[in-house]
């Protein structure tokens, strides 16, 4: 139910799978393989520190790519909806300048709509939602404040229902030959990449920043520097030695299994030599005894009543028994 519930930056939105699937399908069947994007409602509940997104539905939606202030959006299709479900919408992929007037609209049906935004195309590991409130901000230098998106943490959770489905969903499409090790090379890899694309963000923020492109906000410049206090200093010595340690060990396990491999490798070879060498014996003494074989079979088919005597002449004389 729609509820008046103040947002704050600790409020985490919580997008559950089969929201994710809604939203690749509508993009698949609407706007796959141009640049356009989709908008749909989200239905949920807000209880306070999380809004849980449950279920959508896709919403007609048409705006000018020239001219993003001009879009259309079937209001009707939503008030038609609204008596059945109730909260927030989704686009994406990313924030445009029109985003904040689709999400006034949206406060026709309920009072704190939250935009979510699904990039149905990521190009990093992680997280494929952005979840935003609309708030008043006010400025340093006293003029009138203006509104804008507040960013909130979201994340991924289901229910016991939904995570058989999906896994049902995705089994055919997992390889189920990749290996633990490759697993743990390719997750580490991907976290690598997610943050160098973060660091990246964030130098280009604070280059906007410094050019005056963008306003200064305390809070982001706050979170920043809580970030950079938490990193350990890699100068210290005590940090050198358990860093010097650790890659110590790794590199002795690494040459002790290398070692392991080759004297295993040697062994095998070895026992291949001395199997060959048996199989060559059994062939060189089973010829032999062939031969011997063949030799007895000779002398046991001679005639064994025939005698020859010599006579003093020189004259052989054949002589029956």
């Amino acid at each position: 139910m729609p509820t008046a519930t103040p947002i704050s930056q600790n409020t985490t939105v919580i997008v559950h799978p089969l929201v994710l699937l809604s939203v690749v399908d509508h993009y698949n069947r609407v706007a796959k393989s141009t640049k356009k994007r989709v908008v749909g409602v989200l239905l949920g509940q807000n209880n306070g520190k999380t809004v849980n997104v449950a279920n959508s539905f896709a919403v007609p939606f048409e705006e000018d790519e020239k001219d993003l202030s001009v879009w259309f959006l079937d209001h009707n299709y939503v008030e038609a909806m609204n008596d059945m479900f109730k909260k927030v919408n989704g686009i994406g992929p990313k924030l445009r300048a029109s985003d904040l007037e689709i999400n006034e609209l949206f406060k026709r049906y309920t009072p704190n709509p939250v935009l979510v935004i699904v990039d149905v195309k990521p190009k990093d590991i992680g997280i494929p939602t952005d979840a935003y409130f609309a708030i008043e901000e006010i400025k340093d230098d006293g003029t009138a404040t203006t509104k804008t998106f507040m960013h909130v943490p979201s994340q991924i959770e289901a229910e016991e229902a939904e995570e058989i489905g999906v896994e049902h969903l995705l089994r055919d499409i997992k390889d189920n030959a990749v290996g633990t090790l490759s697993t743990r090379i390719n997750d580490q890899l991907n976290s690598l990449k997610g943050l160098q694309s973060r660091l990246e963000e964030i130098r280009e923020y604070l280059q906007k920043v410094v050019n005056q492109d963008l306003p200064v906000n305390h809070q982001i410049i706050y979170n920043l520097q809580d970030i950079l206090n938490l990193l350990p200093n890699l100068y210290g010595g005590e940090t050198v030695r358990s860093f010097s340690i650790k890659t110590n060990d790794q590199l002795l396990v690494i040459y002790l299994s290398s070692l392991i491999r080759a004297v295993i490798a040697l062994h095998n070879l070895i026992n291949n030599k001395i199997e060959n060498l048996k199989g060559e014996q059994q062939i060189t003494e089973g010829g032999e005894k062939k031969d011997d074989n063949a030799s007895k079979d000779k002398e046991a088919a001679a005639p064994k009543d025939a005698k020859v005597e010599v006579k003093e002449e020189g004259e052989p004389k054949e002589q029956k028994k």
